[in-house]
């Protein structure tokens, strides 16, 4: 669920804003007069959009981070040796 303040409530609960932003994993959006909005959220959770967004970048690596998750539903496949896992991946 995301939170939608102003500038003037959010400056005024600041500490408690960023509790629920941290506690909770809400997305707030503090909305300001005249300016772009602007979205608050917990630096662990921006630092997993952006690792997300680094593997999806390259169309290779998302077509295999994709066929691995069909696999996982169809619980299909069998566990590999890290040794092997390096080799598939191009690493060794």
């Amino acid at each position: 669920m995301t939170i939608q303040t102003t500038y003037t409530q959010a400056r005024a609960g600041l500490a408690s804003l960023l509790d629920t932003v941290t506690d909770n994993r809400e997305i707030v959006i503090i909305q300001r007069r005249g300016r772009e909005d602007v979205a608050m959220i917990s630096a662990n959770e921006l630092s997993g959009v952006l690792e997300t967004a680094h593997l999806l970048r390259s169309p290779k690596n998302a077509a295999r981070l994709l066929k691995s998750l069909e696999r996982v539903r169809e619980n299909s496949g069998s566990p590999q040796r890290i040794d092997d896992l390096r080799k598939e991946v191009g690493l060794g």
